[in-house]
């Protein structure tokens, strides 16, 4: 368990086993951030040509270990690179590299740039999420070696002031909503189906504190979910032993002024597909190892509902997380089928691979029916959206002020999403059913993302609305970089909570 503490104090003194400080580069020489300017005063003469030396650049990610020979109170310097600025995501990415380059230390100071409130969660946010690992499965001696430091001190000039604070202490929640959000990505499809993640949901809402805000969950199984009509978790479902549920969460603050209009409300919805063999339009063998990673939409909805619940934001959410296992059996779902979605569209379906948007449309409706004023949605909706944006960037796509509103939120979280468009077009192309109310799939190589995203869009009754597909950034199948660790990524959460602070403002 690692403690963790907001000081004011100078990083050439601290005591630390291990003392981070940031490198920028650019001009004739790398050179010490000014959070860590009186390390570089200790050395002195000796500082510029030893950074020389040891081939130090300052460009983002570099990580060089100097042995201070009591140069400085901390016995090793950790110099990690902040590229050309010292912006909010250069140094949350630095610091989530520092994690990885101190494993063994009991102590470690972070003298990165930390002289605002945004500089400040940063750096938090960073640090534990770079240093992330997922050893649930790990043989019990393998485990438990935690490599973590059991101190962290964050170093700061503004350490005292109340927005300082409560920056660091937002950093610590919701690097703890991405940790959790992680956590049930890496979780083995044979430990997370959807009866299991239903019941893991449950046990986070029930383990939350009693001081903590009210977080009410409500889960319907199969039979209840035929009772309403929910056609398509269903037909996604129909094929596995581990049936379908839907997860409904309810956050309404308290303490509102007495001259509070009432809080905004925010609907959000997951797609939770815990396993994709891609039904019987099947996924090649090699395209199957992460699909335990198909349910992550889900698992952000449901780590954001709850840590805006924890950072007590003034914005009612009604959050729904679809969960469903795709499989095939005699029982499966069949390319030619038609299916009624809740809400009475039907849908003819031609590609059982194409199951995330079934799921997502019956979640969609139940969340109009709340009357919120935004709804948003979170997928790994496409492969179209990895071809066109890389495994870094999520795809953002709806109403254009919604969209220019997560955008923002991304960018004050330190998220990488980019606009898309659903062209006009597009509503022909998901009208193309000659037999029922909507195509769900139509074969054609171009613009599939833009074909699913107009697709949900008939399920959002025309109010403000955008789709998250997160199909690449949500699970990183190469090494770490900055604060993004390997397996599941925990994308969209901070941004999810952003969006709600910007709508409760």
């Amino acid at each position: 368990m690692t403690s963790w503490t907001l000081r004011s104090a100078s990083p050439a003194k601290t005591r630390a086993d291990v003392v981070v400080a940031g490198v920028l580069a650019g001009g004739s020489q790398p050179r010490l951030a000014e959070a860590a300017a009186d390390v570089a005063a200790a050395y002195g003469r000796r500082f510029a040509p030893m950074l020389a030396s040891l081939g130090v650049t300052g460009r983002a990610g570099e990580v060089v270990k100097v042995p201070t020979s009591k140069t400085i109170g901390s016995p090793v310097l950790v110099l990690v690179g902040l590229g050309t600025e010292a912006t909010p995501e250069a140094c949350r990415r630095a610091a989530g590299a520092a994690a990885r380059g101190v494993a063994n230390a009991t102590s470690v100071a972070l003298a990165l740039p930390a002289d605002t409130p945004e500089l400040v969660r940063a750096v938090t946010e960073g640090y534990a999420l770079g240093g992330y690992t997922f050893t649930a499965y790990k043989r019990a001696k393998d485990a438990d070696r935690d490599s973590r430091a059991s101190e962290v001190v964050v170093l700061s000039p503004i350490a005292r002031r109340k927005d300082a604070v409560a920056a660091f202490a937002e950093a610590q929640v919701l690097a703890g909503a991405v940790a959790q959000t992680r956590d049930w990505v890496n979780t083995p499809p044979n430990d997370l189906r959807p009866p299991s993640f239903a019941d893991l949901v449950a046990a986070a809402v029930a383990a939350r504190p009693r001081s903590a805000a009210k977080v009410e969950i409500e889960v319907l199984d199969h039979e209840q979910l035929a009772e309403l009509g929910c056609g398509g978790i269903l037909a996604v479902g129909r094929a596995s032993d581990a049936p379908p549920r839907l997860v409904r969460l309810s956050y309404v603050p308290g303490d509102l002024p007495d001259d509070a209009s009432g809080p905004r409300h925010l609907a959000l919805v997951g797609k939770g597909i815990t396993f994709d063999t891609g039904g019987l339009s099947i996924k090649p063998a090699g395209s199957m190892g992460e699909m335990k990673s198909d349910m992550a939409g889900a698992a952000a909805v449901v780590s954001a509902t709850l840590a805006i619940a924890d950072l007590g934001l003034p914005v009612r959410v009604t959050a729904y997380a679809s969960l469903a296992e795709n499989m095939i059996s005699g029982s499966a779902t069949r390319p030619g089928d038609i299916i009624t979605m809740y809400g009475g569209t039907t849908v003819e379906i031609l590609n059982t691979d194409a199951e995330g948007r079934l799921v997502l449309g019956d979640a969609l409706v139940l969340a109009t029916e709340q009357e919120p004023d935004v709804v948003l949605d979170v997928a790994t909706l496409t492969g179209h959206m990895v071809m066109a944006l890389g495994d870094r960037v999520g795809g953002v796509m709806g109403s254009p002020e919604v969209v220019d509103d997560v955008l923002a939120a991304a960018t004050a979280a330190g998220e990488d999403h980019w606009p898309m468009p659903i062209p006009e077009f597009m509503d022909e192309r998901i009208r193309s059913s000659k037999v029922a109310d909507l195509a769900q799939h139509d074969w054609i190589r171009w613009g599939g993302g833009l074909f699913a995203a107009a697709f949900l869009r008939q399920f959002t009754a025309g109010l403000p609305w955008a789709h998250l597909d997160i199909a690449g950034p949500s699970f990183n199948s190469g090494g770490p970089h900055g604060h993004v660790t390997s397996g599941g990524t925990g994308v969209a959460v901070t941004t999810l909570v952003e969006f709600a602070r910007s709508l409760s403002a």
